[in-house]
């Protein structure tokens, strides 16, 4: 039984290294410029390391008398070229890692923004967004580093090993193959060390994520928790989190220094020996004092590889981990790409035999619903907490699809479209509560209408009336905080009305939308929307009944 759990794990951890690999090879395709300038001034500073140990060896042979071949202010000019080639080479590799790494970061942040912006809302809804922000930060930044610095810097290092050693073992046989007789070690300690870092890796990559999700969501509500008095537990909630990340970074500590710390005994080992043998060797008059710098600057070159291989483990580990986390969100359904498909004149709404529950719950939230929302028509939308008044206005908007039955639009021409995210163009929606983004007025009126003018956007102020924008010391270029602070409920809730006017759609939805008004602003915002938008179809999902005597229907769901 045992050994069978050991073989499906192997297994499974098989096909992770293969589906790993692929993914990260389209990744790296994307990334190949940076890739192969990081490679190429990469292995140009190897080719420089090893002139260098060569001209080195040269010019103190020929200031010992041993080599006649060349002056020695001749070889003293090619090490001050090689110095100042490495010195160059250094510089444009910082440079390029700086500016192309930023530059590639940002790419795929973008796009992996973007993709999660097209997925299913009800899927992406499973992922707190904490644990999103720490995907797009962490585990973009470690795929980056390895496919645009790392991969390009362990072929550097495999090639400064290979060419150490070439030029040893022209110089001693016997001393090379010493060398590297530390390399069987390293595999298997690498094996070992693989295996477990990869497991702990993972734990601590899901530690930060919910360090990151409680942070965020306390700072977002931070109002509640002072209200509530209740501050403690969430920070009670972020130190038990962080104790265990302490846990698991110290179990992951521990385990690579000893690791290390064996590696370090047999790369001292091999130091010495390279030492003993040259300093004998000098002793008997079989090498020149050139030779003996050369041989301790090979052995370094060799066995500098070999170590600089063990930090490339956890960052392979680290990230193989990113690359499952980022691949999973890969997974996440989308959308499927429509032209958006407008509807003109007036749009009504015809929902037949109409059936939902979410993909957790067998219970119904809706069922058998069958309403007709005519063309033009006002319509109040009321019922209990947890009737399936917002369902409804998600089904409505596309955001789920019913399990059975249809939502259809049409107009006076006969014109039906069955709702999807392509008709999704046909509706204006003004959700509950606080929904403005941090900048100014004019940013966030315009994700309804970008191209909207002064004039538009001063008449959709005063519609919803929100006029006492003009109040303020920069009007409607007022920069607003995160979630609109700065303005009280009642304020952001009539910015958030006017920025729903400006979009030119033949539906327009308002769930709850006036609940931070008072009575008298209410009525006006209503009257203004009712009088002003006579043609198009309005839907007020509310329980105020200052809506009421406005509309020409009341469904009671």
């Amino acid at each position: 039984m045992v050994r069978s759990k050991e073989n499906d794990n192997k297994t499974s951890q098989l096909r992770k290294v293969r589906t790993l690999l692929p993914w990260l090879w389209q990744t790296w395709y994307g990334y190949r410029t940076q890739a192969i300038t990081n490679t190429v001034i990469g292995f140009l500073i190897v080719v420089l390391d090893l002139v260098f140990v060569w001209v080195t060896k040269t010019t103190i042979d020929i200031a010992t008398g041993v080599n006649h071949t060349t002056s020695l202010n001749r070889a003293l000019f090619l090490l001050g070229c090689v110095i100042l080639g490495q010195i160059a080479l250094g510089i444009a590799s910082r440079w390029v890692k700086s500016i192309l790494g930023v530059r590639a970061q940002n790419k795929m942040q973008r796009q992996l923004f973007e993709r999660l912006l097209m997925c299913k809302w009800i899927d992406v809804r499973k992922y707190h967004t904490g644990d999103l922000l720490n995907r797009i930060e962490r585990d973009v930044n470690s795929i980056i580093t390895l496919l645009t610095e790392q991969l390009p810097s362990l072929f550097n290092t495999f090639m400064q090993f290979c060419g150490a050693f070439i030029l040893l073992f022209i110089m001693n046989r016997t001393l090379a193959l010493i060398t590297v007789m530390v390399i069987p070690v390293f595999v298997l300690a690498g094996n070992l060390y693989v295996k477990r870092m990869r497991h702990i890796s993972h734990k601590v990559r899901t530690s930060e994520s919910r360090i990151q999700s409680i942070i965020q969501e306390s700072l977002q509500h931070t109002l509640v928790l002072k209200t509530l008095t209740k501050g403690h537990i969430q920070i009670n909630r972020l130190k038990q989190m962080q104790d265990t990340l302490h846990g698991q970074v110290v179990s992951r500590t521990k385990y690579s220094i000893v690791s290390s710390g064996v590696m370090n005994v047999g790369f001292a080992l091999g130091y010495f020996i390279a030492f003993m043998w040259g300093v004998k060797g000098l002793q008997e008059e079989t090498i020149t004092y050139g030779a003996l710098l050369a041989f301790i600057q090979l052995v370094g070159q060799i066995q500098i590889p070999v170590k600089t291989l063990t930090k490339f483990i956890p960052i392979f580990i680290g990230a193989f981990t990113a690359s499952e986390r980022l691949m999973e969100l890969e997974d996440i359904p989308q959308e499927e790409k429509l032209t958006p498909q407008h509807v003109k004149g007036n749009v009504g709404i015809r929902i037949e035999n109409l059936d939902y529950h979410y993909p957790d719950s067998r219970k119904m939230i809706l069922q058998d619903l069958g309403i007709d929302v005519k063309p033009g028509s006002k319509i109040a939308i009321m019922g209990e907490t947890g009737a399936g008044k917002t369902t409804f206005i998600r089904l409505l908007l596309s955001v789920l699809s019913p399990v059975k039955g249809s939502i259809t639009l049409y107009n006076e021409n006969s014109k039906n479209l069955i709702v999807d995210s392509s008709t999704r163009c046909n509706f204006t929606y003004v959700p509950q509560g606080n929904t403005l983004l941090s900048g100014t007025i004019r940013e966030n009126l315009r994700l309804a209408n970008p191209n909207a003018t002064e004039k538009e956007m001063k008449e959709a102020l005063h519609l919803a009336c929100a006029n006492f924008i003009e109040q303020m010391p920069d009007g409607i270029d007022t920069h607003l905080g995160e979630i609109g602070d700065g303005l009280s409920e009642g304020q952001a809730q009539r910015i958030s009305i006017a920025r729903a006017l400006l979009r030119n759609a033949p539906i327009m939805i308002f769930d709850e939308a006036t609940s931070a008004l008072d009575s008298d602003t209410e009525e006006d915002v209503i009257k203004n929307i009712i009088d002003n938008y006579t043609e198009r179809t309005l839907i007020f999902v509310t329980h105020r009944p200052t809506v009421l005597k406005y509309c020409d229907e009341t469904i009671n769901m």
